[in-house]
């Protein structure tokens, strides 16, 4: 047992929505932290059809002045049932824990989210802080950061039947596309743009598919919390900058799982990506547990001069330069250097795989371990 992060939504008295991808511990977060709640697992057939067919039933089920919480695990299942847990908030000052695997995919289906009567967190797969000493920087990057994976005796085939069952439960039976096998090969597809800016037409070219329905075929992974584009900044420019949304998909062995791989494929080029996706997932963790309200960017300008990512928000802006190699050369520093003559309020990293700090005006570079498991600091 790994203690969370999430610490938030035991300070509110208060509805709430806990949204993250299958296999983050959504489930096992809300049981222990609330072991007298009342549990309704939309995952169970019976209860399922029961409140399909009449989603007013869910009262019936609610001993009257229960005063503790009422947890819907899976309520995308039913998105119709939120019009009656709003009802039932109103008329009986219930509280309720609605787990799911989006928010968007709820909206897109123009459904009650509760109108602001509660409140919305997110659970990331593991973080350094929370492994411990049980962090080792080989595992993840090969492997990612499921909360099972450090259980489990074989993590292959585990993250194997991890991309399937996502791929028949989240997709095929919610309907979200019509030919699964063309989804398929789309994810592979998809997995050569990791850690890269999004070419939609190659990528569509490549999956034999129009480029609507691959722009919707990304949304999908959106929805699901399976991946997450971000955006080229461009606050105050002077620069020209230029760029199309960067893709990642959300974790680092659910990546490298859909990534075909061959004679062809260079293991340092999935390397790369993996160590990006790595800093990546934690960031979003960090600054969503730590409140720390930051937005997560890129920069890139069109001579080509490229941070991989800009943090920015009220608490100021952040530049990380991700590095495989242990040495440094004066090259592996321009970016971050145009981009702090940009902005020269911007606190400068650049992460790498030596083994002790390093200075360079401006510049702090750090070894990649040692950022990841101090990043809420550097970023205080």
């Amino acid at each position: 047992m790994y203690t969370r992060l999430l610490k938030a939504p035991l300070r509110a008295d208060k509805s709430f929505f806990l949204f993250g991808p299958r296999g983050t511990g959504k489930t096992f977060w809300v049981k222990n932290q609330f072991p007298n709640a009342l549990y309704l697992d939309l995952l169970s057939t019976s209860l399922y059809r029961d409140l399909l067919s009449n989603p007013s039933s869910l009262e019936e089920m609610i001993r009257p002045g229960f005063a503790d919480f009422i947890i819907l695990d899976e309520v995308q299942k039913i998105p119709e049932l939120l019009n009656e847990v709003h009802r039932l908030i109103e008329n009986f000052h219930y509280k309720f824990i609605l787990t799911g695997s989006s928010a968007r995919s709820l909206r897109r289906r123009g459904v009650n989210l509760l109108a602001g009567r509660a409140f919305t967190f997110h659970l990331y797969t593991l973080t350094p802080e929370e492994l411990g000493p049980d962090f080792n920087l080989d595992f993840c990057l090969k492997y990612g950061s499921l909360p099972a994976l450090f259980s489990e005796k074989d993590p292959n085939l585990y993250l194997e039947t991890y991309v399937k069952t996502y791929l028949r439960e989240e997709v095929l039976q919610e309907g979200l596309v019509r030919n699964l096998s063309t989804f398929s090969h789309f994810l592979q597809v998809a997995s050569f743009s990791q850690a890269s800016i999004l070419n939609i037409s190659e990528i569509a070219r490549e999956s034999a598919i129009n480029r609507k329905v691959c722009e919707s075929y990304f949304d999908i992974l959106e929805d699901l919390l399976l991946a997450k584009r971000i955006s080229l900044f461009t606050k105050r420019a002077s620069r020209q900058v230029s760029g199309h949304p960067k893709f990642y998909f959300f974790d680092t062995g659910v990546f490298r799982t859909l990534r075909p791989k061959g004679p062809f494929d260079k293991p340092e080029e999935i390397d790369g990506a993996a160590l990006e996706t790595l800093f990546f997932q934690q960031a979003q963790a960090y600054i969503d547990y730590y409140e720390l309200g930051l937005e997560i960017y890129y920069w890139r300008t069109r001579s080509q001069l490229e941070v991989d990512f800009i943090l920015y928000g009220a608490r100021g802006i952040f530049a990380f330069e991700i590095k495989r190699a242990k040495n440094l050369s004066p090259k592996d520093l321009r970016a971050l250097e145009a981009f702090h003559e940009e902005y020269p309020e911007a606190k400068c990293f650049l992460l790498y795989g030596g083994d002790r700090p390093r200075y360079f005006g401006s510049i702090q570079a750090i070894p990649f371990v040692e950022a990841l498991k101090t990043l809420p600091k550097l970023l205080q």
